[in-house]
């Protein structure tokens, strides 16, 4: 199967990515993630996913769209801070995957015991009708201390929070470090 999986980061991204060579797949990555804030760290997530790319030999496409001004001001509630998130991304991730004529497509938020799960899978179910190309559902969950240590092991960027403007403040990562 030719799948696309959207990747929120590099080490979110090497337990799935494992898992689904090892099973045949023939995964590709696709980092569309307008909501990191601020920008440098955007741009570490990216050069993180590179890194991990150059060391595996994954084939990744990029798309460097920052959008923070977005959540500027944002004041929902968690689940609705996630919802709009997570919306933006699986549509981007359904729309690529159907141009670029994959089978399915999936994301990597799939092994974050931190993220919605179910909210996560009802979203890429619609998105896979909207688009006309199949979401690939798996619960990763159960291997992600060992994706988590993998990546420590590669020397890959571990970020300590989500990626939006919001969650940096909740987290108490200083900004810019």
């Amino acid at each position: 199967m030719k799948l696309l999986i959207h990747a929120c980061c590099a080490p979110c991204l090497v337990y799935p990515w494992e898992v689904l060579v090892e099973e045949g797949m023939e995964p590709e990555g696709f980092f569309y993630n307008p909501n990191i804030h601020p920008a440098e760290e955007h741009r570490r997530r990216m050069e993180a996913l590179k890194e991990f790319a150059r060391v595996t030999g994954a084939k990744i496409h990029y798309s460097g769209e920052f959008m923070q001004e977005r959540w500027e001001g944002f004041s929902g509630p968690g689940e609705e801070r996630c919802a709009m998130c997570y919306t933006l991304r699986m549509a981007k991730a359904a729309a690529y995957a159907k141009e670029k004529g994959f089978d399915a497509f999936t994301t990597s938020l799939l092994v974050s015991p931190y993220q919605k799960h179910d909210l996560i899978k009802a979203l890429g179910d619609r998105f896979a009708r909207e688009y006309g190309v199949a979401f690939y559902y798996r619960d990763f969950r159960p291997g992600f201390r060992q994706g988590q240590r993998k990546a420590k092991e590669m020397g890959l960027y571990r970020q300590k929070y989500c990626g939006c403007i919001i969650s940096l403040g909740e987290s108490g990562a200083v900004e810019g470090r």
